[in-house]
């Protein structure tokens, strides 16, 4: 991805202007609080919450979506035992994750039309980071809000939106202030920053919550 020059065809200066507080891609109640930024699947009422910091250009975000995502939604928030929260922490190059991001809600998707794309962003991550250059990412995310029956200019129009930049800067700013975030992906259970490694695998996360309260 080295090839691609930060300019500002995809959110240019202001998503580069969160460089200086994200987080690497590595492997408090206030924090714990559901709010409007971010995304979320599963009952309000679930004995447990879990919420993932992630980037849509994040390889190790992308490997737990696709080996371990589908089998916590199926067995843990589609049963009503996790409350499931998503927040956008872009890891570098920012302007490509942000635009991903803005992909993924554009025409106001649910969070189920939100998942879908985002999942997508992911199986495809290393098609778009293969591409090399700001054009072709942007060729790739027409592709796949084609795909989504969105068109071209409403794909243009959300990854162009500075307001994407605004609300990921409130995300950053909060996820740095309430749990130090480090690295994508980050998980927090019922308000407590998880510190074991073996979180990324469905053994250790299912581990940690049950020992939450889910099982």
């Amino acid at each position: 991805m080295s090839a691609i020059r930060r300019r500002t065809l995809i959110l240019g200066a202001s998503a580069l202007a969160l460089a200086g507080s994200l987080a690497a891609c590595n492997g408090s109640a206030n924090g714990a609080a559901v709010g409007a930024d971010d995304m979320v699947l599963g009952e309000a009422n679930a004995p447990v919450t879990l919420i993932e910091y992630a980037s849509s250009t994040c390889p190790h975000c992308a490997t737990f979506h696709e080996e371990v995502f589908e089998e916590l939604k199926t067995n843990y928030i589609d049963t009503g035992k996790v409350r499931y929260v998503f927040r956008e922490y872009p890891t570098a190059p920012a302007p490509v994750a942000v635009a991903g991001f803005q992909l993924a809600r554009c025409g106001g998707a649910s969070p189920e039309q939100y998942f879908t794309r985002l999942g997508e962003l992911f199986r495809q991550q290393r098609a778009i980071f293969a591409t090399g250059t700001m054009e072709g990412v942007r060729q790739k995310f027409l592709e796949i809000g084609g795909a989504a029956g969105l068109s071209e200019e409403q794909v243009m129009q959300c990854i162009t939106d500075e307001q994407g930049a605004d609300r990921i800067r409130r995300i950053v700013d909060a996820g740095n202030r309430d749990f130090g975030i480090t690295g994508t992906p980050t998980f927090v259970i019922n308000g407590q920053k998880v510190e074991d490694p073996t979180v990324v695998t469905y053994a250790g996360l299912s581990r940690l919550l049950d020992a939450a309260g889910a099982n």
